[in-house]
Order: C-alpha cells, then sequence, then structure tokens
C-alpha cells in the first residue's frame, strides 16, 4: 500500500512541476508598445439638418383617451355596404357588423345578430349557440340530429 501511495505523490509532483514549467516558458510578455491611429468615426456622417424624417401616420392616430394608438388590422374595411352583404346569395344570413360583412348563421361572436357572443366550448350552428357536445340537434356538429330517443354525449350519439 505505500509503494502504491509514494507512486501517486510522485506523478502529482511531476505532473505539478511539468505545468509550472510550461505556463513559464510560453507567457511571454510584450515590452514593446505600438501606437496606433485612432480614426475619428463620425467623420463621414451627414449632419443632422440633412436628414429628412418622414412622420408616420400610424403614430399620429390616437384612440379617445390619447394614451395609445389605435389598434387596426391592415384588412379592416372602412365601410360596409348593406346591400352587398345580403346579396351574397341565398340561405346565408349576412349583415353589417362593425363595419365588417359578418356571416350570422357561423360567426360565433356575432351568432344570430351582432355582437352576440357564444359562450366559451359553444359554436355557431344557424344562428343559435349550441353546446356539440350534449345538444341532441346539434351533436359533435352542426345540424347532427341523434335518433328520437336518443341522447348526445361528448359530441356521440347514444355513447357507452
Amino acid at each position: 500500500m505505500s509503494r502504491f501511495i509514494k507512486l501517486l505523490v510522485t506523478i502529482a509532483l511531476t505532473f505539478a512541476i511539468t505545468t509550472a514549467i510550461i505556463t513559464t516558458t510560453t507567457t511571454r510578455t510584450n515590452t514593446t508598445t505600438e501606437e496606433v491611429a485612432l480614426e475619428d468615426p463620425f467623420k463621414d456622417l451627414t449632419p443632422p439638418e440633412a436628414i429628412k424624417i418622414r412622420r408616420s401616420r400610424f403614430l399620429a392616430e390616437k384612440d379617445n383617451e390619447g394614451l395609445r394608438p389605435k389598434p387596426r388590422s391592415p384588412n379592416a374595411p372602412d365601410f360596409c355596404e348593406p346591400k352587398i352583404c345580403s346579396s351574397t346569395g341565398g340561405s346565408s344570413r349576412m349583415a353589417c357588423c362593425n363595419k365588417k360583412c359578418m356571416n350570422l348563421s357561423t360567426d360565433s361572436k356575432n351568432c344570430g345578430a351582432c355582437n352576440k357572443k357564444c359562450r366559451f366550448g359553444e359554436t355557431c350552428c344557424g344562428g343559435q349557440c349550441a353546446n356539440l357536445s350534449y345538444n341532441k340537434t346539434h351533436c359533435g356538429e352542426c345540424n347532427l340530429s341523434c335518433k328520437p330517443g336518443g341522447y348526445c354525449a361528448y359530441g356521440l350519439c347514444n355513447y357507452a
């Protein structure tokens, strides 16, 4: 056992001496100083009077309180034409809601009337909010009725 300890101590001392010699011989100090000419980084810039900044219309628009800009969708129309909305076709119930043409029979935020929102978990089916998980006349999807005497559970007729 003592031979093993002596061997470990010898290896550790050899490693320490080798590391000390390598670090002292590879590290050299540079005694000469070089002068570096610094260039003026601002000499090529144009004066502030020559730069013209164009104001954005987005920054000029304010909401009623004047605190922040109005949120506006780039696709939002400025007006809604009721004649164009209602002429889109047969059974669809199109109407102008918030200056947009909306389908009142399928839109969950305008279900049956403008700004009539369906609750969480409900879908707009034919202008009425319906829970597709438990509604017999709209089981799993709009207008899918269960058989008479059946029930709707988890969007499936007669589940279980």
